[in-house]
């Protein structure tokens, strides 16, 4: 009775609770995460960063809606940014809330003067109903199977984005912050702002060291606004030393640059590295031998077509990236549902059918066994047709994945002949269509070597699986 008691009631609590580690890079693989015990990738479209700083987002909603799309991450900022209403022609931003609707970790004073109303506000104390509804949305989302990437801070990328600032000078109680937008992330110009940036981060850390579903970033695209390198790192070293002494150790992502590049002298405590618009996805071979996660966690402005971040996300996947995120103009304060319509001049795009695409992408993925699975350049041989790429995962003899793009948008469903090198065997052929998430069987016996693949008539894309 006693064994059968510790199975029941002991153990559940054990692997669930004390035992649980946080989200962590997967240790076969660490291209990629491992979370509550499985192999994981991040997949999701979400809503623009405003889900805790703005009072009127009903964020229940939101990630009840990202559960149910079979999605596993949103991103947030904490606050210490913000935008005001018409920024970027954003409709109805998240990031912009209304008078007296704002939400940020430090707690107005008695002085009135804040540039879009109401009183200044106090650096040297926290807003400690902040702290609950940012704790509130992580539960939450922990509850869901969610992840949430927290944005610590943000550049300002206009005069205009500073002046409404809490750490602009003329907004707060504290004479700190009488310096340029250009000056607020560096060690060495900050007007006295870093030490209350270090004092935020520490709070952060510690406010939500319990959960296992946080990821910190420290700066979304730094690389605008005079954010130093070397301050990078102090912020990096802050999180390492804040939870030394802390139960959970959690990862560390860093916003690297729009599109491309090539990572050099990584802060050894950074686990994973994160872009911007990252199509085509150079930049998964370029710094794949970092063996770290390489993400690609913005996307959009590029109008409103749902197949745009459809065919990106599949791309950056299909060429080992391990994080996507879209922005997700379709959640917004008045459909926290995801159910508005970007305009047409919205920036970027969104909607239901959009997220049950990335739903497919994130099943797709989840039936291969892709932590035994890399990069495989030798695969397809052969030409293809112009603006037509093809990516590949493989576990050599075992099991491949392929994606294919078609850059030509097609009027008429096509099939294609891909030339493959495969050792004999007989496979399993699996045709999926990104779009409808249709499926179409074969089997193909093979003697070995070179064979021609033709595919099923297609559209935008088509992705494949071969299984020994």
């Amino acid at each position: 009775m006693r064994i059968r008691f510790l199975m029941t009631f002991l153990l559940p609590w054990l692997t669930g609770g004390l035992l649980a580690q946080p989200l962590q890079l997967h240790p076969a693989n660490p291209h990629y995460f491992s979370y509550k015990g499985k192999p994981t990738v991040l997949i999701t479209s979400g809503e623009h960063y405003g889900s805790v700083l703005n009072l009127d987002f009903d964020f229940i909603t939101y990630l009840n809606t990202l559960q149910k799309d079979g999605l596993n991450l949103t991103r947030t900022f904490t606050g210490a940014y913000r935008e005001a209403p018409g920024d970027f022609g954003i409709e109805h931003n998240t990031m912009a809330p209304e008078a007296g609707r704002y939400s940020c970790p430090w707690p107005r004073s008695e002085q009135n003067g804040y540039a879009l109303g109401g009183n200044k506000f106090d650096l040297s104390r926290w807003d400690e109903a902040y702290f609950k509804r940012l704790k509130t949305f992580v539960s939450a989302a922990e509850q869901r199977g969610i992840i949430v990437e927290l944005a610590l801070f943000c550049p300002f990328y206009e005069e205009k984005m500073w002046t409404i600032s809490p750490m602009n000078a003329a907004n707060n109680i504290n004479s700190v912050g009488k310096v340029g937008r250009n000056e607020v992330y560096t060690l060495d110009k900050n007007g006295g702002l870093l030490a209350v940036q270090e004092a935020l981060v520490r709070k952060m850390v510690t406010e939500l060291n319990g959960f296992d579903n946080v990821l910190f970033e420290i700066c979304n695209e730094p690389y605008f606004g005079g954010v130093q390198m070397n301050w990078q790192h102090h912020i990096a070293d802050i999180l390492v030393e804040t939870e030394k002494n802390l139960s959970n150790k959690h990862l560390i992502t860093q916003n690297i640059a729009n599109g491309s590049a090539k990572i050099e002298k990584p802060h050894p405590a950074v686990s994973v590295f994160n872009f911007h618009y990252a199509t085509p996805p150079k930049t998964v071979p370029l710094n794949y031998g970092l063996n770290k996660v390489i993400g690609d966690n913005e996307t959009g402005f590029r109008g409103i077509a749902d197949s745009t971040y459809r065919k990106e996300g599949w791309e950056f996947l299909l060429a080992g990236g391990g994080l996507y995120n879209n922005l997700d103009y379709s959640f917004t304060t008045v459909a926290p549902d995801g159910t508005y319509k970007p305009g047409a001049k919205s920036p970027g795009g969104g909607s239901p059918a959009l997220r049950r695409q990335l739903g497919y992408l994130k099943a797709f993925m989840e039936n291969l066994d892709f932590i035994r699975m890399q990069p495989d350049s030798v695969l397809l041989s052969g030409s293809l047709p112009a603006r037509v790429r093809v990516h590949a995962l493989s576990e050599a003899g075992k099991q491949y994945a392929l994606y294919v793009y078609n850059g030509n948008h097609p009027k008429e469903r096509q099939s294609l002949n891909l030339t493959l090198t495969l050792p004999a065997g007989r496979y399993k052929l699996t045709f999926v269509e990104p779009e409808t998430g249709q499926k179409n069987r074969r089997k193909l016996r093979h003697p070995g070597g070179s064979t021609t693949l033709i595919t099923p008539a297609f559209g935008a894309d088509l992705a494949i699986t071969l299984t020994k």
